[in-house]
């Protein structure tokens, strides 16, 4: 991770990281694209050779690290984009969460969500739709 200081506060990068794991996979000349593969696909990823299973679950660890450190590498490739915390005399860490009670007509499963902010500045956030159907709100 790299830091850079300002007198607004600190932008964090995860710059190296990306363009190294690009490099890696020997994708750096690749093109963004909008949606690689339509959702609900069933066509074979790979065609030939097998896939080293081990070597698979390694870059999927480190695409899934790099989501969570840098949520906009899920939208667009941009290595160049970091996060930005303000400077701030705010001194607390405030978290919020919420549900949706029966989000979904589909299977009527409810939807929780949560973010963390730390000194003004939100550090972590989440949203996941609930593997069982609730019954009563605590």
């Amino acid at each position: 991770m790299e830091f850079a200081r300002s007198k607004k506060g600190i932008y964090v990068s995860q710059r190296k990281y990306t363009l190294d794991l690009l490099n890696e996979t020997e994708m750096l000349e690749s093109k963004p694209s909008k949606t690689p593969i339509k959702l609900g696909d069933k066509r074979k990823m790979f065609e030939g050779s097998p896939v080293d299973k081990g070597r698979y679950q390694q870059l999927v660890g480190k695409l899934i690290y790099l989501s969570h450190t840098r949520p906009n590498i899920a939208f667009a490739k941009t290595p160049r984009k970091c996060l930005f915390f303000r400077k701030t005399t705010e001194r607390k860490v405030e978290v919020f969460t919420d549900a949706n009670w029966v989000g979904s007509i589909d299977d009527r499963k409810s939807t929780s969500r949560y973010c963390i902010v730390v000194w003004g500045n939100v550090v972590a956030w989440r949203s996941k739709k609930q593997t069982v159907v609730a019954r009563s709100s605590a």
